[in-house]
């Protein structure tokens, strides 16, 4: 068993369930989207892309790729959230939104993480 696949996979998975705890939910009850839950999919996904920057393979490109396009979507679903002054339901709306985007991403990096999984020879 390889440990930093191991971890690297904890991260990728952990990263995608915490944007969906996030993004799941009606955009209209402010109360069902909370900004640690937010806070915690970015931090996590930050980790995770940090996690894939030595991987040199092309797999790997586009890993990083699609990790760093969840960064920027939760970066700036962050950003929208502690600019605003007041929450109101279209504002929650679009931070929802680019967590959307984010998960999109998120996905795309753990189905390629297990088709590279499946891929590779013992």
């Amino acid at each position: 068993m390889n440990l930093q696949k191991v971890i690297s996979g904890f991260f990728f998975i952990l990263a995608m369930t915490l944007n969906f705890g996030f993004f799941y939910g009606d955009t209209e009850d402010l109360l069902m989207h909370t900004n640690y839950e937010l806070y915690a999919a970015l931090v996590v996904s930050l980790i995770a892309t940090v996690l894939k920057i030595g991987d040199k393979t092309q797999i790997g490109s586009v890993l990083l790729a699609s990790s760093l396009v969840a960064d920027m979507q939760l970066i700036t679903a962050t950003i929208v959230w502690t600019l605003t002054e007041s929450m109101t339901v279209a504002t929650m709306a679009m931070i929802v939104s680019l967590s959307g985007g984010a998960l999109m991403a998120n996905i795309t990096s753990v189905i390629l993480y297990i088709g590279e999984t499946l891929k590779s020879k013992r």
